[in-house]
């Protein structure tokens, strides 16, 4: 790449949900505006993970680009949902005076396309450089910078809507699981309660998940079977019902 000149107007933000073996959770960054004459913190707050494109790259690229200087990982599954560009998106006063700081125009707008990934935090170790990065349980997010609440909100729709029907909830836990493990992952994603049951009759049609002979260790309770989910029997049977609506 030659120019890496950032478009001020365009940007991605990527709603990173994480699964830690309980609940759902939300990758934000610490974003902190200190005054450059006295040193003291004018304010500190929440956002999502995101940044502005450069002119020589794609969208796509750049939400990859944000999630590699995170993470690490080149492999993460990120799903383009939505494009904001309302003319009030920026207009709160703490997000004025971030702009100017900045030094861009808090009047002009700007688009941001929404991407969200879906990480198994088990696995992760933050590379984040400059500013600090945690995870939030869902249920715990307050007011966060710009529009990003609504983002988030737009995410989780987006979120359980696909999960209804393609296999997406794997990416959320490690490569061998249990069977309640999984319906975990569906259940706080979906906000609701499961019937196991029911839930076991699903997936036992689905060819691609595929027992192994291990089963969990380091367990109070009787140690389950282990699966894993076969991408490549999924790709040549996805032709059948995936179906989790509630």
């Amino acid at each position: 790449m030659t120019n890496r000149t950032l478009n001020d107007y365009i940007s991605v933000d990527c709603v990173i949900f994480g699964y830690n073996g309980q609940e759902l959770q939300i990758l934000l960054v610490d974003r902190t505006l200190t005054d450059n004459s006295t040193g003291k913190s004018e304010f500190t707050d929440l956002t999502l993970t995101g940044n502005h494109i450069y002119e020589d790259e794609t969208i796509e690229q750049a939400a990859y680009r944000v999630l590699f200087d995170l993470t690490g990982l080149k492999n993460v599954f990120l799903e383009q949902f939505k494009t904001f560009a309302h003319p009030e998106r920026l207009k709160k006063e703490n997000d004025r005076k971030w702009l100017l700081h900045d030094g861009r125009d808090p009047d002009k707008r700007i688009v941001s396309i929404g991407f969200f990934a879906l990480l198994a935090t088990q696995d992760i170790t933050l590379e984040w450089k400059g500013r600090n990065v945690k995870w939030v349980s869902i249920s715990e997010v307050g007011e966060l910078a710009f529009d990003h609440n609504l983002i988030l909100n737009e995410a989780l729709i987006a979120l359980r809507n696909k999960i209804k029907h393609e296999p997406i909830g794997f990416e959320l836990l490690p490569e061998k699981f249990s069977l309640t493990q999984m319906q975990n992952v569906y259940e706080v994603i979906l906000g609701t309660e499961l019937d196991k049951r029911n839930f076991r009759k699903k997936i036992a049609r689905m060819k691609y998940l595929i027992p192994t002979d291990e089963k969990q260790t380091g367990v109070a309770h009787k140690p389950a079977r282990l699966y894993v989910f076969s991408r490549e029997v999924y790709e040549k049977t996805k032709k059948e019902l995936f179906d989790f609506t509630v």
